[in-house]
Formats: structure tokens, sequence, C-alpha cells
């Protein structure tokens, strides 16, 4: 078996969709299980789509997401230009299209947009807009009078209209399409510039790839290219075709879903390592009963044939979870690192950020969490009283009161805030008391805080907060029990 060569082949258009990540990363995966060499093509030919510095999301996704080509614009093997308008330049794609007219399999279309709109026939009980194939019977005297006449023209392949085309895809198996559903292929457009179908074709077969990974929207089109390569006598490559990615209401994910594309979730919080995990998972299966897996472990497991053909659901909770799970795993220093600028956003007091940011770490999942989580070191919130009630520490607004009232001379003279000896002295005054400690640090953590659920216990809130601002919000606490 000759080296397996995959290739991915976006338009500068904007942010990375995530359907596009995951084509990107399949096709890395497929490449480098087998030792083979993944590609990087920019298909910049769809002028009106362009969009300024969308190249260089490219450059940045894949650099960050570890998905890196073995060549590509800025890594020419030989095999160049990997730049589809530089190729087009080069006059590439229109030599082929000439070859093909050659040979009988393409012919030059005239017909304007009026003409084409009135062509309109029934296929299959559905009316639809086919070519009918009018140029074809033009002589070739009248197609050079018209092309010295500069009159405006394309380039069409000629499908047959008869029998049926089929082809294997490693995925869904045996593709069988109707060939008077396949319209005439515009190769070459009125502008000189390919189509997407031509163009994929020609740059696939001139780069020697091997296996070509895309979504299954593009299914219903690969008999037409399968057509092209037979004309030329080409080899056609491996289809693996990816299910369709839709959002929890099983509709196809889209922009306006908040997280369809690598830099939406990178701006929520997510870290690139859990996005490339999850994306992996979002079609296929590994053979083991696990989740989490680095980009190196997917290289291993990964086998493109335990994919799915069922629509994959993009599950941003399930996200969520593996992203709290990688948060949980990174080196602290790390994660201090990466949370700083979150934790800088709502304190602007001097507060220990690393000890805050150790309190976060294993109790969010995306790191957009931790300004409301860690706001009250900043300052209190209103809160409500009713926060005081707890069933399984037995408190309520009247006990945590009387219990306020009582330990704050204790924490009046404590004079090491650090949390090992608060604890101890805590733990001390309960046990005097002869109350369960729980019933102690329930009403304090309230008071020094104002939330039901706080990143760390009481006492290593005091801690960061330091003994007078904790004196002067357990004496603000008392004051607003004593005031219900």
């Amino acid at each position: 078996m000759s080296k397996i060569r995959t290739r991915f082949a976006p338009s500068p258009t904007g942010r990375m969709h995530v359907g596009n990540l995951r084509t990107a990363l399949y096709a890395y995966l497929i490449a480098k299980h087998e030792g083979g060499d993944f590609i990087l093509r920019i298909e910049d030919t769809d002028q009106e789509r362009y969009m300024e510095g969308a190249v260089e999301i490219i450059y940045r996704t894949l650099q960050n997401t570890g998905l890196i080509h073995d060549e590509g614009p800025d890594k020419d093997k030989g095999y160049g230009p990997y730049i589809q308008s530089e190729r087009q330049k080069q006059g590439i794609y229109l030599k082929y299209a000439r070859q093909l007219v050659e040979q009988g399999d393409a012919y030059y279309c005239f017909c304007q947009k009026e003409e084409l709109e009135s062509m309109r026939r029934v296929v299959a009980g559905k009316e639809i807009a086919i070519y009918d194939k009018r140029c074809l019977k033009l002589s070739k005297e009248e197609v050079q009078k018209k092309l010295e006449a500069g009159e405006p023209h394309v380039i069409r392949f000629n499908m047959p209209t008869e029998g049926t085309t089929s082809f294997e895809d490693d995925i869904y198996g045996t593709i069988t399409v109707p060939n008077e559903e396949m319209e005439d292929l515009i190769l070459i457009k009125s502008d000189g510039y390919p189509t997407y179908n031509f163009a994929n074709v020609i740059d696939d077969h001139l780069m020697g790839i091997t296996h070509v990974v895309r979504g299954n929207e593009y299914l219903s089109s690969a008999p037409k290219y399968n057509r092209i390569y037979e004309a030329f006598g080409w080899e056609v490559p491996t289809y693996v075709h990816c299910p369709l990615i839709t959002d929890e209401k099983h509709q196809k994910l889209s922009k306006r879903s908040g997280h369809s594309s690598y830099e939406d979730l990178l701006d929520q919080g997510f870290l690139s390592d859990a996005i490339v995990n999850f994306v992996a998972l979002l079609g296929w299966s590994p053979q083991e009963n696990r989740e989490i897996y680095s980009l190196e472990e997917l290289v291993e497991a990964f086998d493109y044939r335990h994919m799915s053909k069922s629509p994959a659901v993009f599950d941003i909770q399930k996200l969520r979870w593996m992203n709290g799970e990688y948060m949980k795993a990174m080196d602290a220093e790390a994660f201090y690192e990466e949370a700083l600028p979150y934790l800088k956003s709502v304190l602007k007091k001097d507060l220990d950020f690393h000890k805050i940011a150790a309190m976060v770490k294993t109790r969010i999942e995306v790191f957009t969490d931790i300004p409301e989580m860690v706001d009250f070191f900043e300052e209190m919130p209103e809160y409500d009283s009713a926060l005081y009630k707890n069933k399984r520490w037995k408190t309520t607004e009247e006990k945590s009161l009387a219990l306020l009232k009582e330990i704050l001379p204790v924490l009046e003279e404590q004079e090491d805030y650090s949390n090992d000896p608060l604890y101890a002295s805590v733990e001390a005054f309960a046990k005097d008391k002869e109350y369960k400690v729980g019933y102690v640090i329930w009403p304090v953590r309230i008071a020094v805080s104002g939330k039901q659920v706080t990143p760390a216990g009481a006492t290593e809130i005091m801690e960061v907060i330091g003994k007078d601002e904790t004196l002067k919000r357990i004496r603000q606490a008392i004051e607003k029990l004593e005031n219900l």
C-alpha cells in the first residue's frame, strides 16, 4: 500500500467551524495513525466569501490544536503551490479542463442566467433545474466563433444521462445515484476560476492524496467527482465521509448556537486540548471504554472505520464536564496563569491569587465560571438570610445569630489567620460548646461569603480575606440577622 496522504483544504472565510476542525482532526489522525502525511491546502478561489485575516486563523488554529501539517504553503515538499489562487494563476485548472474538452468529456457553455432558469424538469417526482446540454450540440466552428467574439462562457463536464453511477465510501458503503439527477458540472466559471469540485479533483490527484475526508453533505456529489477521475484515467481516492454534527435540538450546528467555532469555545473558557478530545468523539467511538484522550493517544487509537453514520450531537454539557476533567489534571502553575485574567477581572484588592486559583481549580468546568465564583472575595454580595438555614446541620437564622455572637470573641482573639490554626480554633470552640463542627462552620461561611456554594471552606476563605475583613463581615452578618 502506498503512503497515506490526507489533506485539509479550508476556505479562508472566518473562524474555524467545529465541523471543519473535525475534518482537519480526522484527516490528521488517519494519516498519522499509519505514519502518513497531512497536507494543508488553502482554497481561496471564492473571492466573494474571502475574509481578511482568515488565513492567519487557519494557521493559528492548527498550531494551537497540535494538528501540525507536513506540507503546506509554508512547507513546500514539491507538490506546491498549496494555495488555490496561486495554482489558478499558473493555469493548472484551465489546462486540465481544456484536456477534457479535447477528449469530448467536457464542453464550452455560453448560456446566460435567463436561459438557465428556464431549464426545469421533473426527476423522481420533483421539479429540479438541470442543464439540458444545449451547448453540447454546438459545432466546433460555432464554439470557436463565440470564443473569438469573447462571449462569456463556462466549461461543463458532460455527465451521462442514463443508468446509474456508484461509488464506495468507507463509512456509508455503496452509494448509487441515477445519472439523470447529475447535472453537467461547471468546471471553469465565467471568471476563469475553477469550481470547488473541479479544483479539488485536480489538486487531490496532483498532490497524491489517498484519503479524502469531508462532511457527509458531499456524499451526493462524490459520483460527479468520480466521473472526472475516470475521464482522466486517474485512480479514485478512498472517501471518508463524516456524519453531520447537530446541536442539542438535532438541528445542524450553526453560528447561531454560539459555540460553533473553535475560537468561540476558547472565548467561552474551554481548553484547546479538551476541545480537540471532544471533537474527536463527534462521530467516532474508541474500542476502549474511555473518553479522555491526548492527541498522541488519539493517533494511536484512531481507526476511522469505527466512525458512525448517524448524526453526532454537540452536547455542550459533556464538553463542560470533559473540560473540567482537563482542568483538574492541569499543572497548578499552568492553571494559575490561565486563570489569572479571569480572577483579575473581578478582584482588584491585593489578595493571594495563587490560593484562590487553587481553590477554584477542581470546582469549575470552564474559565468563565471563575468571576461569579470568586467575586465575593472583593466585596460581600447582597444575600438572602435564608441561606443560614441548613437541614443537615439543623441551623436556622436564629441559631446562626446566636452562634456568630458566640464565636466572634474567639475570632477576635485569634492571631494566626492561616487556615490550619483557624480551623483548629473553630474545632476547639465546637468541642467546648458540644456543637458539631458543621453547625459552626455553616453560619460562619455564609457570613464571610454571602454564598451557598463557595470554592473553599470557611477558614480557607478567612485566610484569604484576612482578620480585619473577616471580623467586619461577621459583625455585618450579626447586624443583618438582628434586623430580621
